[in-house]
């Protein structure tokens, strides 16, 4: 597989997965979330990574073996050689705007899981107060205030 076919397919999946990534953004500000819808957003985004992975593996592997250095430079290199050096410089940038969406994704679903947290422990408290007597009488004060105090 050529250079350029191999960055252009590594760009395709990134686009696939920025896709991915901005639906899982939208899904995590609606009010009501759809975990099922999430979950398949998670299995599709690991396979996209998986074949990503394998993709780059790949594409070290031509790079050594063509004799430039396993470095980011060596890659930059080998890129600029066989006339892909723009490609090259579109893969990074996809790279870095899916690295900083799974930031903003994670912290999203760590503000959500503190705020879930908040309310199950606000719940918890009112679950632990009795409300009822043994006998089912209600327990809470009366409106009447206490002439003997």
């Amino acid at each position: 597989m050529s250079l350029a076919r191999l960055l252009s397919d590594q760009q395709t999946r990134l686009d696939k997965l920025i896709a991915l990534m901005e639906h899982e953004r939208s899904l995590l500000t609606q009010g009501h979330i759809d975990g099922s819808r999430l979950a398949r957003i998670a299995e599709d985004k690991q396979t996209l990574l998986a074949e990503l992975e394998s993709m780059e593996t790949l594409r070290h592997s031509v790079q050594k073996r063509l004799g430039y250095p396993d470095s980011p430079d060596g890659a930059r290199q080998s890129a600029t050689d066989a006339g892909c050096a723009r490609s090259w410089q579109a893969l990074l940038e996809k790279s870095e705007r899916v690295a900083r969406m799974n930031e903003q994704v994670g912290q999203m679903v760590s503000l959500r899981m503190t705020h879930n947290q908040r309310m199950l422990d606000y719940i918890h408290r009112l679950a632990e107060k009795t409300l009822y007597t043994p006998d089912g009488r209600n327990s809470a004060q009366s409106g009447r205030i206490s002439a003997s105090a």
